[in-house]
């Protein structure tokens, strides 16, 4: 996926991705966010995942690192935190390329509830989401491909695992709990 540059509005690193979804909900940005994941930022991971919005709404999302796009992509980016965030303002008509590849299209409310958990803010971009993406499989009973493709990668997955047994381990140590 290629997009033109557009004008940075801010660059950040954040903890959790539910600060910038919202941000961008209630500025009605027109334009993309790329989120880079601490696994690209201090493992050298590979990819970033790129989501489009229009007036603050979801369009598509894309993977650099897997090559993949729509829900699969924004299963590779969930990971957990901490993500350094760009937000970009993009006109419109020079987004309207992307925004027609059907392959790459996510459900308004997707973004929120993969990324950040939050359903609150998954319902409130519904909501403002145009009647004509608000229409078709409901978002709660779709194809359920990203979650399988998330439960393929062995390697996410054991990472994860690996820094849950590393937090397990780190807290057990704090309330004096002894490794037997």
């Amino acid at each position: 996926m290629r997009l033109p540059r557009g004008r940075l509005l801010k660059s950040r690193v954040v903890s959790d991705p539910r600060e910038p979804l919202a941000e961008v909900l209630d500025r009605a940005l027109t334009g993309y966010a790329v989120f880079e994941s601490q696994d690209s930022l201090l493992l050298d991971g590979d990819g970033r995942g790129v989501v489009t919005f229009t007036g603050g709404v979801p369009v598509v999302a894309y993977h650099t690192g897997t090559d993949r796009g729509g829900p699969p992509a924004l299963a590779d980016l969930a990971v957990p935190g901490p993500y350094h965030v760009s937000v970009f303002e993009l006109d419109a008509a020079e987004l309207a390329p992307v925004h027609e590849v059907d392959e790459l299209a996510v459900p308004p409310g997707m973004p929120a509830e993969r990324l950040a958990g939050d359903p609150a803010l998954a319902d409130s971009t519904r909501r403002s989401a145009p009647a004509e993406r608000t229409g078709g499989p409901s978002e709660t009973h779709e194809d359920h491909g990203a979650v399988e493709a998330f439960l393929e990668d062995e390697e996410k997955i054991a990472a994860i695992r690996e820094q849950a047994r590393k937090e397990a381990k780190e807290r057990a140590a704090e309330w004096g709990f002894n490794d037997t």
